[in-house]
Parts: structure tokens; sequence; C-alpha cells
């Protein structure tokens, strides 16, 4: 445990696995108290027990972003049981089904979008307030390499996450002489069960196929997401508003 953001308050979205987990459980080993959230109350409550054995506090609150009703009790929830809000990383995200446009659903691009974009501008509807009234700070959300350049098969996808990176510079400028800094993280291929899902695992050959996409030779963990989250989070980026930070093992400096 360090100082660094001792007497913070951190929600995260998503918090359930992967960069969401490794997030919230790095937020906490940093000081803050942190709100874990997800749609999975088994998998959440893991992560709160992670974060205690650490040394942290933290609560578990199950909420679906694409729910207005849900976002306003989990901030709610927030404030009541620590007090204010100073951070929020809105990571919630679906990846959807891989698909040619000609065979795009309707059904797959509501279910994106109402995660992916809908959940994103519902948070920071809700969580803005809450950091206003807490004195400001900094929020950041998940976007993805797929939010800087196009890919084939994911239209939908590409499209939810180049929007998450529209909405961020947008509120960014919204907030920006109210201390309250917003920011991205545009992340390329992370070993996590959205990995999983989407190639089978790392040993197939989509896998392999996809980890030799990035410079490195590899496709990243997510405490290498985790940590510029903290940074983001924290005071040492507080000249930084409106921008994406990519994390992608030289995948977008091809």
């Amino acid at each position: 445990m360090n100082s660094k953001l001792q007497n913070k308050v951190a929600l995260v979205t998503g918090g359930t696995s992967g960069i969401g987990r490794a997030s919230a459980i790095a937020l906490a080993k940093a000081g803050a108290k942190v709100v874990v959230s997800g749609r999975r109350e088994t998998e959440g409550q893991e992560t709160v027990l992670q974060i205690e054995a650490a040394g942290g506090e933290a609560l578990f609150v199950k909420a679906d972003v694409s729910n207005e009703a849900d976002v306003i009790n989990l901030v709610n929830k927030t404030v009541e049981k620590f007090g204010g809000l100073h951070i929020a990383f809105n990571n919630a995200g679906v990846e959807g089904h891989p698909a040619p446009i000609t065979q795009v659903t309707s059904e797959d691009y509501q279910h994106v979008f109402d995660i992916n974009v809908k959940g994103v501008l519902l948070s920071l509807k809700h969580e803005v307030p809450a950091m206003l009234k807490s004195g400001g700070g900094s929020i950041i959300n998940t976007s993805s390499v797929a939010g800087l350049v196009g890919m084939a098969n994911v239209s939908v996808y590409v499209a939810s996450k180049h929007a998450v990176i529209g909405i961020t510079k947008s509120v960014a400028l919204e907030l920006a002489k109210q201390n309250i800094r917003v920011n991205a993280v545009s992340p390329a291929a992370i070993q996590t069960d959205m990995f999983e899902r989407f190639t089978g695992g790392a040993d197939t050959d989509a896998g392999k196929y996809l980890a030799n996409l990035h410079p490195v030779g590899r496709v990243g963990v997510s405490d290498e997401i985790a940590n510029p989250v903290v940074f983001l989070a924290s005071d040492d980026s507080s000249f930084i508003t409106g921008q994406s930070l990519t994390i992608d093992g030289g995948f977008t400096a091809q």
C-alpha cells in the first residue's frame, strides 16, 4: 500500500475481472477506497476480497451501466459508503460478435453500444455531479486501439470505441475549468476473459496471430493497463485531460 491516492474514493465499472479487477486492486494499493461494480456479483465480491487481502477498503455494488437507475444507485451507494467521489474508471465493455458488415445485426449493435457507449455516457452523467461536490477529480474511460484504427469484421466494436474517445474529448472540454480531468486508455490485446472469448486462448492460431500483430511479440497483461490508470487517476497527470493514452505494445506505431 502507498499514499498516492490517500483519502480518495474511486469507482470502477466492469471491475469483476481483467483490466477492471487489476485496476481496482491497483487503485486500492495506491491508497484509494474503491467501489467495484459489475453485473456478476460472485466475481465482484472476489475483487473486493482481493483488495481487502491487500489491506484496502472496498465495496461491491451490482450494476448494469446501460441501466440509468442502476448507475444512479451505484453513484449514490459510493457517496453513502465513502463520503464522496474523486476517481472514476468507466471500464465496463463488451466485444460483440465479429462479423462482416453484411452480417451485422441490429441486436448486436444495440448490445455493444448500450454497454460501451451509453454506459459511458450514463456513468459520466451521474459521476460528474458527485465529483464536483467532492472538489473535483479524475475520470478515465476505457477505449481501445480499435478506437484509433479500423479493423475488419468488428465494425460495431470499432465504432463504439471511437465513440468513447469522442465522448472523452468533449466532456474533458466541458469540465476543464471545474477541476475534473477526463482521459481514456486505449489498450491493444490484453490477456483477459474477453481475449479468451475472442480468440479461444493464447495458444490457438487466432491467439498467436493476434500476439504477433504487436511489435513486442506478445499481448499485454491487465497490470500493464492498471498502472497507467493509477497514473491518470493521480496528481502525477495533473496537466493531462482530453487525451487517449495508447497502451499497445507498438501496435499503432506500424
